[in-house]
């Protein structure tokens, strides 16, 4: 029995119907369709019939050959919660905004239907950061992330007084608003609206970028992906919290010291479309090109 997992962003309007009518399309060509058991409801009112019901927990995505997401880049990050551990792949159909993770659109979803029952899916692995918290010297706190870990000050009034350290190494000490530690994924999310680079996701690489930083230097860096980053909460008076992927937060008193590594368990995204990534950014965030010329094998490719 083939089996797909879907998740949907329920309080999305139309988002229940759409995946009901996905459903519908899998089940009729014999694939068994589970979905998560909060969205069962809202699934069912909107015409879907014969679910397996799975809980919204880690590992819900075990035993499918792929989960295949409704909503914005919000709703895939929870997906891939779902799916660590499994090695199913999952697939974003966008119904938010930028949606830089969803690999289709609404529009695309009968042909995005026909590629899942034939099975006819590349898949990618990207890199994820494994995050440490640690104490005294102990660990107090696991996490990971697939877009980026970031320390923020816990109250708005008080600057965060961090020193971030590479590969054992202090770099600099400097007041800021917060450090993002950020995947190639990541780098078109807090990343990118922190003023780090935009870098291609076929790239191995971990990014630290320090946001509102009053120091000397302060400056996005790009590190060897075996590198280990580290940021120290230190001064005497401004505490911090650890954000994962903005779902998952632990707090930062002073003393802490956060640890970010390349993970050890990549996120499998499928994909239909074989779009380069650079008319994905030119799509996503409506960049001008007017005026390229380029060769006519390029052009042609593009408008495919």
């Amino acid at each position: 029995m083939r089996r797909v997992l879907l998740t949907v962003h329920t309080a999305r309007d139309g988002a229940p119907k759409i995946a009901a009518d996905f459903a519908a399309s899998l089940q009729e060509a014999g694939i068994e369709v589970r979905a998560i058991a909060d969205e069962i409801d809202s699934l069912e009112a909107a015409g879907a019939t014969d679910l397996v019901s799975v809980p919204a927990e880690p590992g819900a995505a075990a035993d499918c050959e792929l989960t295949v997401v409704f909503g914005g880049d919000g709703t895939i990050l929870r997906a891939a919660e779902l799916c660590r551990g499994t090695g199913t792949p999952l697939l974003g159909v966008n119904l938010g905004h930028v949606g830089f993770l969803a690999e289709a659109d609404e529009e695309d979803l009968d042909h995005v239907a026909q590629c899942v029952i034939a099975g006819g899916l590349s898949v990618e692995e990207r890199l994820t950061i494994d995050v440490t918290v640690l104490r005294d010297g102990e660990v107090v706190a696991t996490n990971w992330a697939l877009n980026e870990a970031s320390v923020e000050k816990a109250a708005r009034e008080r600057m965060l007084e961090v020193v971030v350290e590479i590969d054992g190494r202090p770099v600099s000490r400097m007041g800021c608003d917060g450090i993002v530690c950020a995947t190639p994924t990541g780098s078109t999310a807090y990343n990118f609206s922190a003023g780090g680079p935009v870098v291609w996701p076929e790239v191995s690489a971990l990014l630290m970028v320090p946001i509102s930083a009053h120091a000397l230097f302060a400056r996005p860096m790009v590190v060897s992906p075996e590198s280990t980053l580290a940021v120290e909460v230190v001064g005497r008076s401004a505490t911090g919290v650890l954000w994962c992927d903005g779902r998952r937060a632990s707090d930062l008193p002073i003393g802490a010291r956060v640890e970010v590594r390349r993970g050890t368990e990549p996120v499998r995204l499928a994909r239909v479309h074989p779009a380069s990534f650079a008319d994905r950014l030119v799509a996503k965030f409506e960049l001008p090109v007017a005026g390229w010329r380029g060769s006519a094998a390029a052009r042609s490719t593009g408008d495919r």
